[in-house]
C-alpha cells in the first residue's frame, strides 16, 4: 500500500511477532477467500491489516515459502500487489498485527525483515513511475 498525498511517497508495513517472539516489519498479507480473485484478497486484506484502503495498480510478484505450524510443514504462495491509497486510518485492530506505520518508501527495504518483500519493493517506483511519471 502507497500513499503519495503527503507529497513523500510511504508505504504502510505492519509489525508481528515471530515464533521466537522478535518484532519483523513485513507486507500486509493474507488467504484468499473462496470467490475472490488474488488482487481483490490483497485489497481486503491490506485494509483489514492497516485499515488503509486501496486501489490496485499491477501486481508485485509471488513469493513462496514453506513454513512449520503445529508440527506439520506448511507451503504457502502470496500474491503481492501494488495498491494506491484511496482513504482510511492507519490501526492495527487487526489480532494477528501488533504495530502498524507509514514507512517513507526510501526506509523499506531497511524495515522489512524478509529478502524477498524487499525485492518486490524494489520495483514499486519504477511501476508509480510508469503509471503516471511521478514516483
Amino acid at each position: 500500500m502507497v500513499d503519495r498525498s503527503t507529497g513523500v511517497a510511504r508505504a504502510a508495513l505492519i509489525a508481528r511477532h515471530d515464533r521466537r517472539g522478535r518484532l519483523v516489519w513485513s507486507l500486509p498479507k493474507g488467504h484468499v477467500e473462496p470467490g475472490e480473485t488474488p488482487a481483490e484478497a490483497a485489497a481486503r486484506e491490506v485494509e483489514e491489516e492497516t485499515g488503509i484502503r486501496g486501489s490496485v495498480v499491477a501486481p508485485l510478484g509471488t513469493i513462496d515459502f514453506w513454513f512449520v505450524a503445529e508440527q506439520r510443514r506448511v507451503h504457502k504462495t502470496v500474491h503481492h500487489f501494488l495498491l494506491l491509497a484511496d482513504g482510511g486510518e492507519l490501526s492495527d485492530d487487526d489480532v494477528e498485527v501488533v504495530e502498524v506505520a507509514w514507512v517513507p518508501l526510501d526506509e523499506v527495504p531497511d524495515r522489512l525483515a524478509y529478502a524477498d518483500e524487499r525485492r518486490l519493493v524494489a520495483k514499486v517506483e519504477g511501476l508509480l513511475a510508469e503509471g503516471d511519471g511521478r514516483a
